[in-house]
């Protein structure tokens, strides 16, 4: 294991955490809107983001985090889902960890544990970002009215995940079911990328899901 100083970032004294749309009150607006609504938004608050980066040519570290995490290390443009927990592929030497809330310390160390004295860094980047996710049978209409980059499924199949521009900033789109999609999008843009969801999806009806 690394000399690297690992320790607990996440406050554990009862202090009050907020996402980055807490202002929205999202919650208030769950069960709300139009019936059958074309689009879904559900916001995954809160979870852990873990920057992982390494020699992905290198058998032993791929060993060392499925080890770790029990997931295949991703290849090109590609996200693996396993329940709560995923990891995508951002770079030809880096990748984003997403855990479930409060679990980023944990899979640090067991990260740091599996990948010995390798060359790698392991970053906490949960407070920098989060996640929308969208479903629903409008939402690839949704999506072509944000971004240039071809969503339909011959480019864009489940398990794909780029980082592109979406309306007049970046963010990254990952497919992680058939009709359902997620926005990782920085936390300093959170409040500008709902303002246009809601008018995007407009015409399909927008419904708000816990």
């Amino acid at each position: 294991m690394t000399a690297a100083n690992v320790y607990q970032q996440r406050p554990t004294t009862g202090a009050k955490a907020e996402s980055s749309l807490h202002h929205a009150d999202l919650a208030s607006l769950v069960g709300k809107g139009r019936k059958n609504a074309g689009v879904i938004v559900r916001e995954k608050k809160l979870l852990g983001h873990l920057t992982l980066r390494g020699d992905g040519h290198d058998a032993a570290f791929a060993a060392g985090v499925h080890k770790a995490l029990g997931i295949e290390l991703p290849g090109a443009l590609t996200v693996i889902v396993k329940g709560e927990t995923s990891l995508q592929w951002m770079g030809p030497d880096e990748w984003l960890l997403i855990v479930p809330t409060g679990e980023e310390f944990a899979a640090e160390q067991k990260l740091r544990e599996a990948l010995g004295d390798l060359h790698i860094q392991i970053v906490n980047v949960s407070g920098g970002q989060q996640i929308l996710e969208l479903s629903g049978p409008n939402v690839r209409q949704v999506l072509m009215k944000s971004t240039s980059y071809d969503v339909h499924p011959n480019s864009f199949p489940v398990g794909k995940a780029v980082g592109t521009v979406f309306a007049k900033s970046q963010l990254v789109i990952r497919h992680t079911a058939e009709d359902t999609w997620e926005l990782l999008i920085r936390r300093s843009f959170s409040d500008y990328w709902w303002l246009w969801l809601q008018d995007a999806a407009a015409e399909y009806g927008l419904s708000v899901q816990a």
